[in-house]
């Protein structure tokens, strides 16, 4: 009896302790996606859209399960830029919405470019919907912006998605992204919000470090916007 009691004492300790591995992992691979797209000869996200992003979500292994009707699902995280470099990772989900054409079968990674002050306050929302709260367009391909359209320049958030080796960019039409704030309070050990976290008032955890470095190859040279 007294071993019951002690294991179901340790039992809420022991899957919060579950709950920040996970998510620490969920950084690591978010790294790992971002590299892998990056390093694809002239396929990747435009240096010059990187240089002026306000802020990076990276969602690994989008899921697609369902039948006839379809349901997407993922967990990410997404940083933004601050005056003393990127901020700590948020762990936000995203669901439903068409999600591009790529999202036939199987998992995708998406990647979401926030190009400036306005995209960024809508991360500060508990939830938001693409194409209803926030403007958001597919991202041009290669290693310079020049295939940039107006609509592309002009566009709060640019979306990609990578499946089967194809990247391109994506609509994220009828999609919601929202903070997933159990696993926020798992990995920071407190109740944080959005704005906490996305506006540098969190010390981010070591696992960031990798991602930081990933980022900063290629947005190097750019200055945050506050």
């Amino acid at each position: 009896m007294k071993y019951a009691i002690i294991t179901l004492a340790l039992t809420p300790a022991l899957l919060f302790a579950d709950s920040e591995r996970h998510d620490a992992k969920l950084i690591s691979e978010s790294a790992e996606v971002f590299q892998e797209i990056m390093n694809a000869p002239d396929r990747g996200i435009p240096h010059d859209i990187l240089k002026k992003a306000q802020c990076v979500g990276i969602i690994p292994n989008l899921k697609k399960a369902g039948f006839i009707v379809g349901a997407k699902y993922g967990k990410g995280v997404m940083v933004c830029r601050t005056d003393r470099g990127w901020s700590a990772p948020e762990i936000v989900r995203i669901e439903g919405g068409s999600i591009g054409f790529q999202i036939g079968a199987g998992e995708t990674d998406v990647v979401m470019v926030v190009q400036n002050r306005s995209g960024e306050e809508k991360l500060m929302q508990d939830k938001f919907t693409f194409g209803a709260s926030a403007q958001a367009t597919a991202g041009p391909v290669g290693r310079t912006a020049q295939a940039e359209t107006d609509a592309q320049m002009h566009a709060e958030i640019l979306a990609y998605s990578r499946s089967r080796g194809l990247f391109a960019g994506v609509d994220l039409g009828g999609a919601t992204l929202r903070p997933d704030h159990d696993a926020n309070r798992a990995l920071y050990g407190r109740e944080v919000t959005p704005h906490e976290i996305l506006m540098g008032s969190v010390n981010p955890p070591s696992e960031a470090n990798t991602l930081y470095s990933e980022l900063n190859s290629y947005s190097s040279g750019a200055t945050a916007r506050r």
